[in-house]
Formats: C-alpha cells, structure tokens, sequence
C-alpha cells in the first residue's frame, strides 16, 4: 500500500472493518433489539470503535515500543493479518458470525470489538502511523471518514441489503476481498523488502 495517499488510506480502513461485510453481523445481532433503539447502537458500536483504533494511533507506538516490536514486523505480521482477513472475505464459510449467541443488547462485543476494530484494522492503524508518524493528523482524519462511512453503511443495513439482496452483496464482499488481498501482498512484501534490506546492512 502507498502509504503516502490519504485516499489509499481511507480505502484500506474502509476496507478492513469492512461495513458491508458486516451488514448481515449487525441485522442478525440486532433483529432482537427495538428497532427504535437499533440506530442508537450502531452509532454507539461505531464510536466505542473508533475510539479503540484512535487509541492505537496515538499510542501505539508507545505500546510497540514496551513490547520491543519493530515497524518490519509489524508491517509483515499485518500483511499476513490483512491476507487472512481477506481469503475469508473471498470464500466465506457457511456457517456465519451471525450465529454467535448474543443475548439481550449487544454492547462492544462483539460488534465494536471484533467486528470494526479487529485485529486488522489496528494492526493498519499502527502501520499507517508507525511509517509517517510526521502524518499522524493525516491518518486520523482518514480514520474519522472511514468509520463515518461505517456508520452510514451500517444505520442502512437493513435497507442496503433489501436494496442489493444477498447474492449481490456476497459477490460485491468478494470483490472487495480480492481488492484488500492485493494490499495484503503489497503490504507483505514491503515488509519483506525492508527486512532484506536490514539483513544486508547488518
């Protein structure tokens, strides 16, 4: 990923908490819910996650640095991170998140936490700001547009998805899939590069 494009940035966050991929997560955990009140969740979800990934970019690096953690490591285990992620937007499995027992009103998890603010979008937010930290102001304002974009995706779930039907939305979570698998690889190999590059000057 070229970490020096603002737009890039805010595509691969959009990418990684994925609000379209979560669409049938959140109809499904919240079809028990009043449906007055299901806006006011989605919203609160959003910000608990929003505040979870603004937490790893401004402290991230602290925490990186107490786990003696460098930007190359993090750079190649996100990149194996983001993959992951990827291959299971591109063959889902049957047997959805959507059958995770939640009773009552969800509340963080497993919404906010693993489903916005998983593991692949905090380990982007640390790479984002661990290579162009000069960047921060950059990478939060990408950050507050990708997860304005989740909020929205997310407050019209239900009718996106009466809109599309499944069968467009899973080919369209495929697509995206294959999208974020080449900034997987992208990711990977820059990680890789530059732990070549360190073996050679050591």
């Amino acid at each position: 990923m070229d970490s020096s494009s603002f737009v890039s940035a805010i595509i691969l966050l959009v990418l990684v908490t994925d609000p379209l991929g979560n669409i049938p997560v959140f109809i499904g955990l919240l079809r028990q819910v009043d449906p007055a009140r299901r806006q006011r969740i989605i919203v609160r979800e959003v910000v608990f996650a929003f505040a979870i990934l603004l937490f790893f970019a401004l402290f991230g690096q602290k925490v990186l640095r107490l786990m003696h953690l460098t930007d190359t490591s993090l750079g190649i285990a996100g990149g194996v991170i983001l993959f992951l992620i990827a291959l299971k937007m591109v063959f889902p499995h049957a047997e959805g998140p959507t059958d995770l027992p939640v009773h009552g009103e969800p509340f963080l998890v497993p919404l906010a936490i693993p489903f916005i603010a998983g593991p692949s979008a905090i380990a982007t937010v640390l790479l984002l700001v661990s290579r162009e930290p000069q960047r921060l102001w950059e990478w939060l304002g990408a950050l507050t547009v990708a997860m304005a974009i989740s909020a929205v995706v997310l407050g019209f779930a239900e009718k996106i998805a009466a809109f599309l039907g499944e069968k467009v939305t899973l080919a369209f979570e495929r697509l995206m899939g294959l999208v974020l698998t080449a900034m997987a690889i992208e990711m990977l190999l820059a990680g890789i590069q530059k732990f070549v590059i360190q073996l050679r000057a050591a």
